[in-house]
């Protein structure tokens, strides 16, 4: 492809992503409106307010992106921006549910929060002009992120909130660091398996009938199989895990192929697992309350109830928007956010917002796929299984496919750590995807090669 080409190629996708957002926008609308009519007999008050917000930031988001990463993938964007959208019309009807018997405004503080993860995705898009810069502070990167995982567990800031160890408050503030922390190991684990693709892959030793990779290469499962472990019995948190263990086993059978690593690490996991459901209560806890939902009077069992009750009373077509009682589910702001929208819009509404989550994944493995960088494959890889590991964790906890754990579901569920953490996300895939085309230099892993290359050839010249 020449440069005329890729010029008109880079516009062609933002045109796209014009349009997805004029029809994001529209969705939206008419949904809050919906939500508002089926209270009063008149469009809501803060309509207004709430399309100009999002209408600013939908243009203002897209103009910037059309400068800093032309030639991005022109689906990611909209789709955070609908599913942020709608997210906000739920809070703003969970809001009105509240309001007879608590003072509830969960939609003015989201709505901050939004505005300042946008803000976040077009810094990272600043401030990342060259993914593989990040390939140079992998290290950094790691311990930050470890040290950010185990804040919670210090003394004074620490915060427990609904039996688990995951918050800080710092200022009159509370912030999930853990959010933050799986971005920063997913960049980890990007790095580091691009470094050690080769020691990983290559079966060196025999045991038994079976060659293995040396046994130093099976150190970096072990660290992140303990450090999920401390995460479950000192943080209490089976979600974040879970995520963290699952990340890094599909990044490493991505970048060796060997299902001998999935196997090890799903069996490792299965023994964690065990031991805590042995040595600690609310794992056993919430095993029993999804083995025996009906029949368990433990912490968290009436909360699953609800959330099955407001899915079943949904149906396949919902009761409509507005007209649920998302107020009998609790923690539905956060944890329930999808049961509530099964009530109001039933089975064809939530496949929808799933239809919208599996777009957003989809296009991130293409990216992976067509990323001609070792790093920048495995960063995308890493950032969208991620991103649909929580998915499915959270959609399957409160549908009792799975044990229930404490995850939100991205962009919808109320939360400013969540919701900041997946546009840093989103502003890295765009990042990534925007090298598609050509539209950037040669990455750094290229430039260096090649200056060592020079360096070779001058030095040999000057020998000679």
């Amino acid at each position: 492809m020449n440069a005329a080409e890729t010029k008109l190629e880079a516009r062609r996708r933002a045109n796209t992503e014009l349009g997805l957002l004029v029809l994001a926008l529209v969705v939206c609308l008419v949904a809050y409106a919906l939500v508002g009519l089926a209270r009063e007999p008149k469009l809501p008050a803060g309509m207004a307010g709430y399309g100009g917000v999002l209408a600013v930031l939908a243009v203002g988001t897209h103009l910037l992106t059309r400068r800093i990463a032309p030639g991005a993938d022109p689906l990611l964007f909209p789709l955070a921006y609908v599913l942020n959208g709608l997210g906000l019309v739920m809070i703003r009807r969970i809001d009105y549910a509240l309001a007879a018997s608590d003072t509830s405004e969960l939609a003015p503080s989201q709505t901050v929060w939004t505005m300042v993860g946008v803000g976040l995705l077009i810094t990272t898009l600043l401030v990342i002009r060259d993914y593989e810069s990040l390939d140079r502070y992998r290290y950094s990167i790691g311990i930050g992120a470890i040290v950010l995982l185990l804040m919670p567990l210090l003394p004074v800031i620490g915060a427990n909130i609904n039996g688990a160890n995951l918050w800080i408050r710092v200022a009159g503030f509370s912030i999930q660091p853990g959010e933050f922390a799986k971005i920063g190991l997913a960049v980890f684990f990007a790095s580091y398996l691009a470094e050690n693709r080769q020691l990983l892959t290559v079966a060196t030793n025999r045991v038994g009938p079976v060659m293995v990779p040396p046994a130093r290469a099976f150190g970096p499962v072990l660290a992140v199989w303990v450090l999920s472990l401390a995460v479950l019995v000192f943080e209490r948190d089976l979600g974040l895990s879970l995520l963290l263990f699952g990340l890094f086993i599909c990044m490493l059978y991505v970048a060796t192929s060997r299902i001998a690593y999935v196997i090890g690490g799903v069996s490792l996991f299965a023994l964690g697992g065990f031991m805590a459901y042995q040595l600690f209560g609310h794992v056993r806890d919430r095993i029993g309350i999804w083995l025996d939902l009906w029949n368990s009077d433990a912490f968290g069992a009436g909360q699953l109830q609800q959330s099955l009750f407001a899915l079943g009373t949904g149906g396949v077509a919902g009761v409509g928007l507005g007209q649920g009682h998302p107020d009998f589910i609790p923690i539905v702001s956060t944890d329930f956010i999808f049961s509530a929208f099964g009530e109001e819009v039933g089975l064809l509404g939530t496949t929808g917002l799933l239809l919208c989550y599996l777009l957003f994944i989809g296009r991130g493995y293409r990216i992976a796929l067509r990323c001609r960088q070792e790093f920048g494959q495995l960063l995308a890889m890493g950032l969208v299984t991620l991103y649909a590991l929580q998915v499915f964790i959270i959609v399957g906890g409160v549908t009792r496919l799975i044990p229930l754990t404490g995850l939100t579901l991205p962009f919808v569920s109320y939360g400013g750590s969540s919701l900041l953490a997946n546009y840093v996300l989103v502003g890295l895939l765009i990042r990534v995807s925007a090298t598609e085309l050509g539209t950037r230099g040669r990455p750094l892993r290229r430039r260096r090669a090649a200056a060592r290359e020079d360096e070779a050839d001058d030095a040999g010249k000057a020998q000679a």
